[in-house]
């Protein structure tokens, strides 16, 4: 299976595709400065690279969390750092309201695992003819999740990626099936998550917590699996990140990382 997301095709054949950025939109000036860095050590490795930053997160354990600069303001900076940096880019979608605007900008609308099912905002984001990109909600198995990716193709578009980002197991814990990843990728494109899948949702009390030293055990196992892109938080500063500071990765530490799962990658595909 295979997907065209801005100038690059995923999936059967195309190299290993990441996906990566902070998890949420902090300043312009930070945008831009991570989106430069990361595609410097992605240029460097021959790893094609779309930044991800969200420009609301709306599913926060507090009432009180960062969420971000917001429709308007996000866009123009993802606009910019598309601009100014020649890169493709994603950003979280909650609302079929917001798709429109967003597809005027973005390379590719991702659909928040907890809003998977909802019809309409699937239907809206394959609408606006950009990719999409649904992240598999942590409450579905990975058969049952080829409804969802039928929903967007059904909406007239074929470029759809399936992203995992672990399963719950019990309380404030994710487990990763990676059988799951090869059933995915029956039906598409399949990203892996590394960031997300290491959450302890809740864990924090008013934050969701983490494990960050199992991202890149779990990164090289993905790639072993035969995944087709890696999505990726990343932040300079993962301590005083606004968002999923216990589970970004350091920036300082990406291009070790990057540079085993690339090779992992192209061992599987050969």
């Amino acid at each position: 299976m295979q997907a065209k997301l801005g100038p690059y095709t995923v999936g059967d054949g195309a190299p290993l595709l990441l996906i990566a950025g902070p998890c949420v939109i902090e300043s312009r000036e930070h945008s831009l400065m991570l989106g430069e860095r990361i595609a410097a050590i992605a240029s460097s490795l021959g790893i094609p690279y779309v930044f991800k930053a969200s420009f609301d997160k709306a599913n926060r354990s507090s009432i009180h969390s960062h969420r971000g600069p917001g429709l308007e303001d996000g866009l123009a900076v993802l606009a910019e750092v598309k601009s100014q940096l020649g890169l493709p880019v994603l950003s979280d979608v909650h609302e079929a309201g917001q798709c429109a605007a967003a597809g005027e900008v973005l390379d590719c609308l991702q659909i928040p695992a907890f809003l998977c099912r909802q019809t309409d905002l699937l239907v809206a984001a394959a609408r606006t003819g950009k990719a999409v990109n649904v992240k598999k909600g942590q409450f579905l198995g990975p058969d049952k999740f080829r409804m969802a990716i039928d929903k967007v193709r059904e909406a007239g578009n074929e470029n759809v990626l399936a992203t995992e980002r672990g399963t719950t197991f019990g309380y404030e814990s994710l487990v990763n099936d990676f059988t799951a990843l090869q059933v995915m990728r029956a039906y598409a494109p399949v990203v892996y998550d590394a960031t997300h899948s290491v959450q302890r949702p809740g864990s924090g009390g008013s934050t969701t917590g983490g494990a960050r030293e199992f991202i890149p055990l779990l990164s090289r196992a993905a790639c072993a699996a035969g995944i087709d892109a890696l999505f990726m938080e990343v932040h300079d500063n993962p301590e005083q990140a606004h968002s999923d500071a216990s589970n970004v990765w350091p920036l300082d530490q990406l291009e070790g990382l990057l540079r085993v799962c690339s090779q992992l990658s192209k061992q599987v595909s050969k």
